[in-house]
């Protein structure tokens, strides 16, 4: 392989025809971070930046057969999950990942939009607590994933270390939706708080977020970055991009991810 290849990351999510979320949120944060994105599409969804309408997942034997083409002939140098849509295809994709332990796997345990629409069936959420997140280098749920994926916690310390009961490595609980002045995202593993990040918090709410981060995380794990140094810098790339943003339907704003090409030098001396 040349040197000059970019890493390769296998995403896992679904379509979103606002380019808001989803496959092209994933793509956009991984081809800004300096990676190769290769996507299998696990449903499609009609939404606009107000809110999701409808979804449907792909056939099961497609995901997988999607999947396996891109395993047979690349290198992938990390896996990022996202919106799975149906306990049938995390079993699917489950299996699918277990062939390759040693592939960083990101896991952003999607269920609802941040609406609050369903993007999954009831079934799901066992899904992933028994075959995705015990295989996970690192989950990023926000604080309301988290409540709902350790319903017997009574706080976000007891959330994040009932999730490492499950056997995955770290977890990522990110502070958004709390009632804090800023935002306060909270990093574990090891059984053990590792590192606090603190952030301003920006106005307004924004459409894809998550899945900017956790394909920010892959990025930075796909170039050999350790895991807490790596969440660090997806987490500052994510700040900037929604710092970026703009607002191009009636509802959330998007995330500019390609915040860094918008900046032009102002021409000196008036010249231009």
């Amino acid at each position: 392989m040349n040197n000059s290849t970019p890493p390769v990351v296998l995403v896992f999510a679904g379509s979103d025809p606002t380019g808001g979320a989803g496959i092209v949120a994933d793509v956009l944060t991984l081809a800004s971070l300096g990676c190769h994105p290769a996507v299998v599409v696990t449903a499609v969804t009609a939404q606009d930046t107000r809110g999701i309408k409808q979804f449907t997942c792909t056939d099961t034997e497609l995901v997988i057969a999607q999947a396996r083409a891109v395993l047979e002939d690349m290198p992938v140098a990390a896996f990022k999950i996202g919106m799975l849509g149906s306990s049938e295809i995390a079993t699917a994709v489950s299996g699918i990942v277990a062939d390759y332990p040693d592939i960083p796997l990101i896991l952003d345990p999607i269920q609802r939009s941040g609406r609050g629409d369903a993007l999954a069936d009831s079934m799901l959420d066992g899904a992933l607590r028994s075959l995705l997140i015990p295989q996970s280098t690192l989950i990023t749920p926000n604080s309301l994933e988290a409540r709902l994926l350790a319903p017997g916690a009574d706080t976000l310390d007891a959330c994040a270390q009932e999730l490492m009961s499950l056997e995955c490595e770290y977890v990522l609980i990110t502070g958004t939706h709390e009632k804090t002045p800023e935002v306060i995202h909270r990093m574990y593993g090891n059984l053990r708080q590792l590192e606090t990040f603190v952030f301003e918090r920006l106005p307004g709410s924004y459409h894809g977020s998550g899945c900017t981060l956790a394909s920010a995380c892959a990025a930075s794990l796909a170039h050999g970055l350790d895991p807490v140094n790596a969440v660090g810098e997806a987490l500052r790339y994510t700040w900037e991009s929604l710092k970026h943003g703009f607002r191009p339907g009636m509802g959330q704003s998007l995330p500019n991810r390609l915040y860094w090409a918008w900046e032009i030098d102002e021409p000196e001396n008036g010249e231009g």
